[in-house]
């Protein structure tokens, strides 16, 4: 009988597309036009991406610095699933059989990593690619892709500590970061494919785990949290791609909101909308969150107001914010879906927005990967891209 359920469960996201949530509509034509121009400016660019990168097999884009070098990797690389994912939505976007073509050509080039089970990304990179796939064209390979990237990450799973593990280095005895709960969307929908509950469990007892232990009382969260993996006690909390252990990392944070709207959306457990919607009262309340709401890299970063923004943290925060729309009350409703409209403004606007033909056919400009290390700094990121674009997509369907 519960499968059954998720199977039903399934057939509704189906049809509702994008996201299962009942958003506002919108009537905000300016948002709307932006919207629209952004669209075209994007199809555009990848196109031009998709085709600069053809003939170079297993190669997928990654930033382009500011040396003007094009800079990729191969499918192994945890953002490998993002430019075929943001390909799989401007086709659904353009109904364009050359960009299914190309949607298809780059998914394919990462096939293989349906059976990685050194890293927790496997999520981001067969879902965010796969997932839009079989979305919009159900294939049964597709499918089966899916259900064994699930079966791969939960390899990854141990019950003792009841999350699963992130990385296979560093000083961590069993490090879990918040980008994790990004990739619990694979294993909610491989169980609506596969029938077997196990995948469901253990996306649950992650967001129940993370829930406990990841966030700090204002509703901040730490970005790595390493346990004992013998009694499961959490062992330390502090971060690695932020500012300091004590500080907000805007990505991280943003990832924290995406996941648990995720989590809400396949669980229905009220625990999970009341989290989501705390992240996004402490992003949109926080004292320096700018105006136009795209973040600083970190909101304890020390030289703020001259710290550099991040784009990929704005444009995953966005997306989040118009599927939380549709789950809160109409009051919130209204204020994440009015943030959320900011946002898009101001990714739409030259500032973040790319013209065609420049920034390496990349869509936005301004992301920042790893400040700390001077890695993809105020650089275009084929994340920020893809998190935009959904976000496009989202806002799109919620016109009149």
């Amino acid at each position: 009988m519960v499968i059954k359920k998720l199977k039903a469960a399934f057939l509704i996201l189906l049809m509702v597309g994008v996201t299962a949530s009942q958003p506002l509509f919108s009537s905000n034509r300016k948002v709307r036009e932006a919207v629209d121009n952004s669209l075209v400016v994007a199809v555009k660019q990848y196109r031009l991406m998709a085709e600069k990168l053809k003939s170079q097999a297993g190669i997928v884009p990654k930033s382009f610095d500011k040396n003007g070098v094009l800079i990729t990797s191969d499918a192994k690389w945890w953002c490998s699933g993002f430019f075929p994912g943001t390909l799989w939505y401007l086709y659904e976007y353009s109904k364009s059989a050359a960009l299914k073509s190309d949607a298809e050509l780059y998914s394919e080039r990462i096939k293989g990593e349906q059976f990685t089970t050194d890293n927790h990304d496997v999520g981001f990179i067969i879902y965010c690619s796969y997932g839009n796939a079989f979305r919009l064209d159900p294939k049964a390979d597709y499918r089966n892709i899916i259900v064994n990237a699930a079966r791969s990450l939960s390899t990854r799973f141990n019950p003792i500590v009841g999350q699963i593990r992130s990385w296979d280095w560093g000083k961590w005895q069993y490090p879990v970061i918040i980008d994790n709960m990004m990739n619990l969307e694979l294993l909610f929908n491989a169980t609506k494919f596969s029938g077997d509950s196990l995948y469901y469990k253990i996306a649950l007892a992650h967001a129940e785990g993370t829930l406990k232990n990841q966030f700090r009382p204002d509703a901040s969260c730490y970005h790595v949290v390493s346990y004992d993996k013998m009694t499961g006690a959490v062992e330390s909390k502090g971060t690695f791609q932020g500012f300091s252990d004590a500080s907000s990392w805007a990505r991280g944070q943003a990832w924290a909101l995406y996941g648990f709207t995720v989590a809400y959306r396949e669980t229905r457990d009220p625990r999970f909308l009341n989290q989501a919607i705390r992240i996004a009262n402490f992003l949109l309340n926080h004292p320096r969150m700018p105006k136009d709401l795209i973040p600083y890299w970190d909101f304890d970063a020390p030289n703020i107001p001259n710290a550099l923004r991040d784009a990929s943290a704005g444009a995953v925060m966005c997306s989040a914010l118009i599927e939380l729309s549709g789950f809160a009350t109409n009051k919130d409703s209204k204020r994440f879906l009015k943030a959320a409209e900011t946002q898009l403004l101001t990714l739409s606007s030259p500032d973040y927005l790319a013209s065609v033909g420049e920034n390496g056919n990349f869509i936005l400009k301004h992301g920042v990967g790893f400040f700390l290390r001077n890695s993809e700094v105020d650089v275009p990121l084929t994340y920020a891209d893809y998190y935009f674009v959904e976000a496009l997509m989202r806002y799109k369907k919620l016109s009149p």
